[in-house]
């Protein structure tokens, strides 16, 4: 089945290349961007500045090759796209928790980002702890695994 998306803004981030770009943004919490919602979606942005954090939905528009098992950022082991979250993936779509810092119209000012900069956006949805903290969830494979810095010449 086809499934078209359609952009519904733009995310502006200080990171022009890979490299740049945190493997999280719960890495770097300083790092500020903005993301730019189109105007014809702006009364969609009603009462968000209600959360202090929401759910990015984007498209990795400049991953590389899709590879269904291999290392990741965190580790040199191979794992599964699905247990792991690899840009390089059959449909694309990155997810992200930011921090809201303020609205203003529709630009949201937000920290804690890690994508480049101009990645389309496609949808944005209210971090709700209710819903969204599990404190008994398990870290799978990535349990233990130090943050370290992203391996040369690994997408």
């Amino acid at each position: 089945m086809e499934i078209t998306l359609h952009s519904i803004g733009i995310i502006h981030t200080p990171f022009r290349t890979k490299e740049e770009s945190p493997i999280q943004g719960a890495f770097r919490p300083d790092a500020e961007g903005t993301v730019e919602v189109c105007a014809e979606y702006a009364p969609a942005l009603q009462d968000i500045e209600t959360f202090s954090h929401l759910y990015l939905i984007y498209r990795f528009d400049r991953a590389g090759e899709v590879i269904l098992s291999r290392p990741t950022f965190l580790d040199d082991e191979p794992h599964g796209v699905f247990a792991s979250r690899h840009p390089c993936r059959p449909n694309g779509l990155g997810l992200s928790v930011v921090r809201l810092l303020r609205r203003e119209g529709n630009i949201l000012h937000v920290a804690g980002i890690d994508v480049l900069d101009g990645t389309p956006l496609i949808d944005i949805k209210p971090y709700i702890p209710l819903f969204d903290c599990y404190p008994e969830a398990s870290a799978g494979w990535t349990a233990g695994k130090e943050l370290r810095q992203k391996p040369p010449g690994r997408e």
